[in-house]
Formats: C-alpha cells, sequence, structure tokens
C-alpha cells in the first residue's frame, strides 16, 4: 500500500508538530509548511528521530503563490498530498473591534484565513476526486462561531472559512473527501499564543489551556471517522 502523506500548512512547535506525530504514528509521512526555516529543521529533525519521515517546505501563507509553489514542492518530493491540515498561527492583528476594522486591516487576514486556503484546496482536490479519498483539516479559533466583538477581526475572517469548510463537506463527502474543521476555544499549550499569554489574558484570570497532543488526536478522529463536519475543543480555567 502507498504511504500517505499529510501536508501541514502553518506548521509550528505546538498544534502543527502534534499533527504531524499523530498521523506519522499512522504511517503518513509529513510535509511541513511555514515561514521559519530554523524552525522547519528542528521540527523535521525531531520527526525523524522518531522514525517519521518528514520534510519543511518554507513559504508565508498569506502569499497565495508560495502556499501553492510550497504545494507543488511536496508532490514533487512525496508525490499526492492525501490530507492537507491548514492552522497557521494566529500572529496578525486579530484584535480588534467592529468600529475599528479597514481594509488595510483585513486584507492580510482574509489572504491568511480564506483566500490562501481555498486556493490549496482547489489545488488539492482535483487528485483526491480522481482518488476517491482525502481529507482537509482546518484548525479556527472559537471567534469563528461565536462572534466576539474584541476579535472582529478574527471572526470575520475565520467564520467565513468555518462556512465554507461546512458546505465542502456536503458536497464531498458522497465522494469520500471528507472536509472538517476543529473550533478551538482556548490557547494552545506551547504555542506562541500561550508564550505570549500575557496579551491575551485578563488580569489575574488564568487562561485556559488545550494540549495540542488533544487536539491533534482529535483531528485524526475526525479524519479517521468522517462522522462530523466539526468538533470543538475548549478547557476550563
Amino acid at each position: 500500500m502507498p504511504v500517505k502523506t499529510i501536508g501541514i500548512f502553518g506548521a509550528g512547535p505546538a498544534l502543527g508538530l502534534a499533527v504531524a506525530r499523530r498521523f506519522g504514528r499512522e504511517g503518513f509521512r509529513a510535509a511541513l509548511v511555514a515561514r521559519n526555516r530554523e524552525r522547519l529543521a528542528e521540527m523535521t529533525a525531531a520527526l525523524s528521530g522518531e522514525r517519521i519521515e518528514a520534510a519543511g517546505f518554507p513559504a508565508d501563507l498569506t502569499d497565495r503563490a508560495a502556499a501553492l509553489a510550497a504545494a507543488d514542492a511536496i508532490e514533487a518530493r512525496f508525490g499526492p498530498i492525501d490530507v492537507l491540515e491548514y492552522s497557521p498561527a494566529g500572529d496578525d492583528d486579530l484584535r480588534r473591534r467592529p468600529s475599528q476594522l479597514d481594509v488595510a486591516t483585513m486584507t492580510p487576514l482574509l489572504d491568511k484565513f480564506i483566500l490562501t486556503p481555498i486556493a490549496l484546496a482547489g489545488r488539492v482536490l482535483p487528485g483526491m476526486l480522481a482518488r476517491g479519498d482525502g481529507g482537509l483539516l482546518f484548525a479556527l479559533g472559537a471567534s469563528a462561531k461565536y462572534p466576539m466583538p474584541g476579535l472582529a477581526s478574527a471572526g470575520v475572517a475565520l467564520s467565513g472559512l468555518r462556512s465554507y469548510v461546512h458546505t465542502l463537506h456536503t458536497e464531498l463527502a458522497p465522494q469520500n473527501v471528507y472536509a472538517g474543521s476543529l473550533v478551538i476555544g482556548a490557547l494552545i499549550e506551547g504555542s506562541a499564543a500561550h508564550q505570549n499569554a500575557s496579551a491575551w489574558g485578563s488580569g489575574d484570570r488564568p487562561l485556559p489551556l488545550v494540549s495540542a497532543d488533544d487536539l491533534a488526536g482529535r483531528f485524526w478522529d475526525m479524519y479517521a471517522k468522517r462522522d462530523r463536519v466539526e468538533d470543538e475543543a475548549t478547557a476550563e480555567p
């Protein structure tokens, strides 16, 4: 049986690495896409040390051409992308109220959280449909589902992506290609946002955390069972 490949777009040392490990335990190769070349090298070395075949592909996900070129490079090295997981870091200006939104603020967010994932899905879907198998997995912040005035810039972009995933799931499910979203309502332990938790906190109130390993397990369960379009991960502080 051919070895399958997961392309992790927006791979970081928390969720991205955990997803690579979880799918790697199921025999997948991991193709990691992120901007930071040094971090990519560290993550691929860690995976290789765990006997998971992995390679890094540098790209800025706000640049659709670069993201599509990374998909081309993955397929040139590993063959078809069997599962595409999209979870870019939320390091943009996400904490704006509705009255503060403007085109300059929203353009890079729409590029990263709507236009690039749509372009990538369009790039890999023809092959998945031809093979009659595949998976598209998207990590979303809670503002994608629950309107939050303090996170309006994130919510506008992510709610659009969530709507896209839901409609895509309905269309693709009869053709054995899965699309699903994981709504994450807490900081991911070990992520960049967690490390900068003071920017997200509220006084002395502790911030809720979720484990990257738990999220990766949820992604695997969603892909393997294909019994739901969405899962939700929250944690009590």
